[in-house]
């Protein structure tokens, strides 16, 4: 059993906490419309927002919603400022008690992790195992369930307030994402079950921490009692290596069984296992034991994508700043990849490229 922990309430509402919060929500947007209006009136804000959890009046705000279509088409939601602020005032109390329950090889919004962290650990694996299988979960935020959520966050967290508060935030995003999908049935549900609230909005900051925590069961299920020792994650992609094939059709079946538990299901017609030499497609990566390559789709789409960056820039739409930070952040993402030939290519097709690979 987790460590449980009480008298947390009274923290998130500390005015530092808020101030910091604050600080942290408005990092790198401090130009934006939302933030700019927050700002003009900044004292009087974080005054109403440490009175409001004070106080326990504090309701969450409606959603912005848009469609994102790479890297795959996704519903995001975006809150007002002043929850993103509640947010991170909550997640600067709480994230590190779940911080520490979380396995080694869990790569996602976690600090000192990250996608180049995870591809280096899957090199790893690639090199000492002789099979590989990838699976991830069908439509993972939208099918987050909000009992079983709040059930596993009860178990670390015994403080009421702040778990009214929890299920304030969770609730306001019932519905958004789920109701893009068909409900899934498991066995002994009945007509009721389709009523269940779930899905949590993806862009809260919440939503990206009560991911880690939700798989967290699905992480420690895998390490302490299939006894998988070269298993990794990232929000709902996972690995799991070994050297024979059997081991690793076991492990499908029993996880597919355990998800249920936690109202989930995997793709199983992309679940296969296949000869680490042979490498996986992972994080938008090919990767192999001893090089990586970039997807072929994404470095098509990115081509796309700089073809238009280079006409915003000359239509000045954008500034010169922009796109080369625009497109220095390319760079370094695709650079952890054997991909010399093909940014050179990408740059000189575009007719940026200056002599050298930048």
């Amino acid at each position: 059993m987790p460590k449980t922990y009480k008298h947390l309430y009274h923290k998130i509402y500390n005015p530092l906490n808020i101030w910091q919060a604050y600080k942290q929500a408005a990092k790198g947007k401090r130009y934006k419309a939302p933030v700019a209006a927050f700002e003009y009136d900044l004292e009087n804000h974080l005054f109403n927002i440490e009175n409001e959890l004070e106080d326990e009046s504090y309701q969450p705000g409606g959603y912005h919603s848009f469609i994102i279509q790479k890297p795959k088409r996704r519903l995001i939601n975006a809150v007002p400022f002043r929850d993103r602020v509640v947010h991170h005032a909550l997640m600067n109390v709480i994230e590190p008690l779940f911080e520490r329950q979380f396995i080694f090889d869990s790569y996602a919004n976690r600090i000192g992790k990250g996608t180049h962290k995870a591809l280096d650990r899957t090199t790893h694996y690639l090199r000492r195992y002789k099979y590989v299988m990838h699976l991830d979960i069908r439509q993972f935020f939208p099918a987050i369930d909000h009992e079983i959520l709040l059930s596993i966050l009860s178990r670390t967290i015994k403080d009421e307030k702040l778990m009214i508060l929890v299920k304030k935030i969770i609730s306001s995003g019932a519905g958004i994402q789920a109701s893009e999908y068909d409900q899934v049935f498991f066995s002994g549900d009945t007509l009721f079950s389709a009523n269940r609230s779930r899905g949590l909005p993806i862009g809260n900051l919440t939503s990206q921490n009560w991911a880690n925590v939700y798989l967290n069961e699905l992480d420690q299920y895998v390490k302490r009692e299939l006894k998988c020792r070269a298993y990794l994650r990232y929000v709902d992609d996972f690995l799991l290596f070994a050297n024979d094939k059997k081991s690793l059709r076991i492990w499908r079946k029993e996880i597919i069984s355990f998800l249920e538990k936690l109202r989930l299901t995997i793709h199983e017609n992309k679940a296969h296992l296949r000869p680490c030499h042979t490498g996986v497609s992972f994080l938008g990566f090919q990767v192999f034991p001893e090089y990586r390559r970039l997807k072929p789709a994404n470095g098509y789409a990115y081509q796309r994508r700089l073809k238009k960056m280079v006409e915003l820039l000359r239509a000045e739409k954008i500034t010169e700043k922009d796109f080369q930070m625009r497109l220095q952040s390319w760079i370094n993402h695709a650079d952890y990849g054997d991909t010399f030939g093909l940014r050179k290519s990408l740059l000189i097709n575009a007719g940026i490229y200056g002599g050298n690979d930048e």
